[in-house]
């Protein structure tokens, strides 16, 4: 029994500090970039582009699709 005590005392607590340590590492990562007003304009344009081929796409190969 005394085994498992020392095995949990130890463990425990250098899981809990690898996980801090790994999230600390990743949060930075994982906000958001803040972007200027251009950039926004030129993300949604890029967007609206993509939109756009995408219903050409699909009106040129209606015709494909309808036999899946």
């Amino acid at each position: 029994m005394l085994p498992v005590i020392i095995f949990v005392a130890v463990a425990v607590p250098l899981l809990v500090a690898a996980f801090v340590i790994a999230r600390r590492r990743s949060s930075p990562g994982e906000r958001p970039v803040t972007e200027t007003d251009a950039e926004r304009r030129r993300t949604e344009q890029e967007f609206e582009a993509a939109e756009r081929y995408q219903e050409q796409w699909r009106e040129e190969h209606k015709h494909d699709l309808d036999h899946l």
